[in-house]
């Protein structure tokens, strides 16, 4: 009987070694683990990134309880984690575009591709970053749209950050009928340009005007303007458009 009780003495004492020891490697690698990716993540100032710690201190008592399953409880964890295999393929399957949303909104945080206030064109569509969130990104055009894009197709379609020349910069287009002065059409074109939007053009540019060709109706052009941060693109183009209307070097059709 006390060789019995010895032996069971034996067993649990061993077995409380082994939790013991997986209690001390999971607490020693989550306070590790843990501390640099809050390091990492703060650096890159990523929104709520208590998420990911919280996360990886799961993973690292999943890990933990799984490593005593055999030696403590006789229990093999190869079924459990064959079953939760399954689980999780089944849950990505069904959760495929939100994680994808996820994974890009991490790449775009971390990396700090665009932050709110950048001036940015993303495919056709171009505007100042308002928000970036785990699944998508915000832009408010100079249309006065808010366009939300998602993230994995930002991580997917050209990108171009804008400088303040390009990025508040409109264009009307006209055509000059044949026998007048393009130089002084131009000068026309930026002092209607002045008159009709004044203190709403951006001060740092001046408008220019170009000519791109010649049709059987006259020279096209367009008129450049850099307007101020908060004007809408297309009410300086229409105020443009009324100050040019009616000209008398306006090409007609024929």
């Amino acid at each position: 009987m006390e060789e019995q009780i010895a032996a069971q003495v034996d067993v649990l004492f061993g077995k409380a070694v082994v939790i013991a020891a997986a209690l001390a490697v999971a607490l020693v690698a989550q306070r590790i683990v843990v501390r640099l990716t809050k390091k990492v993540l703060e650096a890159s100032e990523v929104p709520n990134a208590s998420i990911f710690v919280n996360i990886l201190r799961a993973l690292i008592w999943s890990l933990a309880l799984l490593s005593v399953m055999q030696p403590v409880f006789g229990v093999d964890p190869s079924g459990l984690i064959a079953a939760l295999g399954v689980v999780s393929v089944a849950i990505s399957l069904g959760l495929q575009d939100t994680i994808s949303n996820i994974v890009g909104g991490l790449g775009l945080m971390v990396g700090r591709v665009v932050q709110p206030g950048d001036k940015v064109t993303v495919g056709s569509t171009s505007g100042v970053v308002t928000d970036v969130t785990w699944r998508s990104t915000t832009l408010r055009t100079r249309e006065g749209d808010v366009d939300v894009i998602p993230n994995s197709v930002l991580n997917k379609t050209t990108l171009t950050h804008l400088d303040d020349v390009n990025a508040g910069c409109c264009t009307v287009k006209f055509a000059v009928a044949p026998g007048f002065d393009l130089d002084v059409v131009s000068a026309e074109v930026v002092a209607a340009a002045e008159e009709a939007l004044g203190a709403d053009l951006d001060a740092r540019y001046r408008t220019a005007v170009c000519y791109t060709g010649i049709t059987a109706y006259g020279t096209e052009g367009f008129a450049a303007l850099h307007v101020a941060d908060g004007v809408l693109f297309s009410s300086a183009r229409t105020r443009l458009v009324h100050a040019l209307h009616g000209k008398p070097w306006l090409a007609r059709a024929i």
